[in-house]
């Protein structure tokens, strides 16, 4: 399993490899001096998928395919040539053979993709892991509550950062 750590503000920390049948206590983290101390009380189910951030125990997690930069040009591209095929400016057959290598490279890129399992109190990414399907794709209200049980754990302390999901807060007075 492999767990990209993010600290603060989500500021990345670093990423780990673990081995979750060896559940090491601790783990140092490439390019800094402190170590990661792994939190593996019921973090699978008993199917063997992950169930809660090894990184701060939190149970709410989301999936999302982590697609690879080139996605968008890939995708544009693919557009552009259906758009030139479709108003018949090329129906040479190398026009249609760059179509289909277009389709396929887009197909590959979407069932290659990466899934990972990420936290919604710390954002810490897991790779790796068997994801279960209870596990759904990122939900603006589940971020929210999170959110807000932080800040309540906090004690509702005025420094408390507003999370990604809630409105700066000037757009929060004005209304």
């Amino acid at each position: 399993m492999r767990i990209e750590l993010r600290g603060p503000g989500r500021r990345r920390l670093g990423r780990v490899e673990l081995d979750e049948q060896a559940r090491p206590a601790r783990v140092s983290v490439p390019g800094s001096e402190h170590d990661f101390f792994p939190q593996w009380d019921a973090a699978f189910d008993d199917a063997g998928s992950l169930r809660k951030c090894v990184a701060c125990g939190c149970e709410h997690l989301y999936r999302r395919r982590n697609l690879p930069q080139v996605t968008p040009v890939i995708a544009v591209l693919a557009f552009s040539g259906a758009m030139v095929s479709i108003l018949g400016y090329a129906a040479h057959a190398a026009a249609t053979a760059l179509l289909v290598v277009l389709l396929v490279a887009d197909l590959l890129i979407i069932t290659l993709a990466v899934r990972q399992l990420v936290c919604y109190r710390c954002g810490a990414t897991h790779e790796g892991v068997r994801i279960a399907r209870y596990h759904r794709p990122w939900d603006r209200t589940m971020a929210e509550r999170v959110a807000r049980e932080e800040r309540e754990a906090d004690g509702g302390a005025a420094t408390a950062q507003p999370s990604p999901a809630e409105p700066p807060r000037e757009t929060r007075e004005a209304n």
